[in-house]
């Protein structure tokens, strides 16, 4: 499916994205301040067949199509990974996160730097979002730590709402949630 007023076109994972999935989170990251490799639960960047298709969730990737890889964002097969993000259901989440019965988990939503703002992120998380709806999940939950307050910013312009705080592996988290 192709990201509406864009070139970016939303997949489903394949193993041949693994090492440009990887890039990506790393390349995300690199802005905030956080330390990829410190990130409570990335191993699931290791086994996203295993972690979220084959336990019930989604990983979707976006792709510009352009030629070859850059700085800015890692290449895969059809073009370069500009975006990135699964959806899980909660009791397949990682255990330190909170339990709501029929609700599925946003994770690992990442954009290349240098194609945020350009509405691929928005055009990812509604993918998600109507995934998890047509797989019946209701409430959606996404948490990110303070010290990224673009995705903050983010998740309440889609209408998240924020029902709690946490702390984890000395993050200060924000949990968000949406009625689907």
């Amino acid at each position: 499916m192709t990201a509406p007023g864009s070139d970016l076109r939303l997949r489903q994972y394949s193993e041949r994205d693994a090492a440009a999935v990887r890039r990506l989170h790393e390349l995300a990251m690199e802005p905030t301040g956080t330390d990829p490799d410190d990130i409570p639960g990335t191993d699931d960047l290791q086994a996203i067949g295993e972690r979220y298709l084959d336990a019930g969730g989604e990983f979707l990737v976006g792709v510009h199509p352009t030629d070859a890889g850059t700085d800015a964002a890692p290449s895969v097969q059809d073009g370069l990974l500009a975006a990135m993000g699964g959806v899980l259901p909660n009791e397949a989440g990682h255990d330190d996160e909170r339990a709501v019965a029929g609700a599925a988990e946003l994770h690992r939503m990442r954009v290349a730097p240098a194609h945020q703002r350009e509405g691929y992120g928005r055009a990812l998380l509604h993918a998600l979002e109507g995934w998890a709806r047509e797989a019946g999940f209701d409430p959606l939950l996404a948490t990110t730590a303070r010290t990224q307050p673009a995705a903050v910013s983010f998740y309440r312009a889609e209408g998240y709402e924020a029902v709690g705080e946490s702390t984890e592996a000395g993050y200060e988290l924000l949990h968000f949630e949406k009625s689907l």
